[in-house]
């Protein structure tokens, strides 16, 4: 049986993207998983009935340990000897591709699931921009998630390759039968809205994701204040946990603290549809992103969206139908679009109907990963 080593540099990326699927892929393939040794990595292991195995890699830039990662993961590839490496984020992409083509791995595939080199600046930027070219070189196929990235990756001269976007887009897909209004997830989200102490006509917005700038939480908590002060009963649901190494201003930390009508889970949610369904509409403002999930599941559990005009977020939001498209960075532009949504609950409403159907149409999880095991079969692996 043909053998595949799936890379991530942490196993959470693995467990999101390839939840149950590296369990079906095993109908066809010996699927291992590759990733760094951290609990969550056997808890795939077990949930998916394939091997793995641990080696360290570092999100940042630290030649040292990258270079003992990148020893590692060829001495590994060499003894196990896969017939394809595909890898799904940058410093596995990097080190793996590396690996994968000093090992004579014949089938290399990186899947770029967003860039963030276009909105770095200086010495990151260029040195992003190499190591993308790198992982472009030694692979002998290139993904994007989306019609974004794979238009930045040529753009910007990261690759001559044929870059290739699969289906509509997005690794993941969205398990439509999970993500609906069931009687159960609609009588928890109720239970959560009356514990929050919001009224039946309370108007929600929620975000779902890393609390950072990056994120445009910034942008967010000036909006929602604003909007809050001109006696809108709106709320703000925060879906997500803080990270030190792209951290909020001190202003949208204490705003978040201290305002009654902003709610922050400040952790990881196990199941964050009760806070989808207790809400009106998702607001997501991100600076940057690849393909986001969140908006696919927002709009899965009939929520509209208003999203920034950046890669994957306008691939799904289509603008006065599903949900509204603003400018990233423009806290007056955010404002104005959370009042329309807010100030207009019927056609919030209507617009999350057709997000819906528009989500079951293009990114239905089997569809998702029927076309990325058609892939497998034409590259003949």
């Amino acid at each position: 049986m043909r053998k595949i080593i799936l890379a991530s540099t942490v196993p959470v990326s693995l467990s999101l993207f390839f939840r149950g699927l590296l369990r079906e892929l095993s109908d066809e393939y010996e699927v291992a998983a590759l990733s760094s040794p951290e609990p969550e990595l056997e808890e795939v292991a077990r949930r998916e009935g394939v091997r793995s195995f641990g080696i360290s890699m570092r999100r940042g830039i630290a030649p040292i340990h990258d270079l003992a990662a990148l020893f590692r993961i060829l001495s590994l590839f060499r003894r196990e000897r896969p017939q394809m490496v595909h890898s799904i984020t940058p410093k596995a992409g990097l080190l793996s591709m590396m690996a994968a083509r000093i090992a004579g791995v014949p089938v290399r595939v990186h899947t770029f699931t967003g860039l963030m080199f276009p909105s770095s600046r200086g010495f990151r930027r260029r040195l992003l921009m190499t190591t993308d070219r790198i992982t472009c070189r030694c692979a002998t196929h290139v993904i994007a998630e989306g019609e974004g990235v794979r238009g930045d990756l040529l753009k910007y001269g990261i690759t001559r390759k044929n870059v290739r976007v699969l289906g509509y887009g997005n690794l993941r897909g969205v398990d439509m039968e999970y993500y609906s209004r069931t009687a159960e997830v609609a009588e928890r989200a109720s239970a959560l809205r009356a514990s929050l102490g919001i009224s039946d006509g309370g108007f929600v917005f929620v975000y779902a994701g890393r609390v950072v700038r990056d994120k445009g939480i910034d942008e967010l908590a000036e909006a929602f204040c604003r909007l809050r002060s001109e006696g809108a009963d709106v709320h703000l649901l925060l879906a997500g946990c803080m990270e030190s190494g792209d951290p909020v201003s001190p202003r949208t930390e204490e705003i978040i603290a201290s305002n009654e009508a902003i709610r922050f889970t400040a952790r990881w949610m196990d199941d964050v549809r009760p806070w989808y369904a207790a809400a009106d509409a998702l607001v997501f403002p991100s600076h940057r992103e690849g393909f986001p999930n969140a908006v696919l599941e927002a709009g899965a559990m009939e929520l509209p969206s208003i999203v920034t005009d950046i890669n994957g977020s306008r691939e799904i939001i289509r603008d006065g139908e599903t949900g509204i498209v603003i400018a990233a960075g423009d806290a007056e532009a955010l404002y104005e679009a959370m009042k329309r949504m807010a100030g207009n609950r019927g056609r919030a409403a209507a617009m999350g109907i057709e997000a819906r159907k528009a989500v079951a149409e293009r990114w239905e999880q089997s569809f998702v990963r029927a076309k990325l095991k058609e892939f497998y079969r034409e590259i003949s692996i």
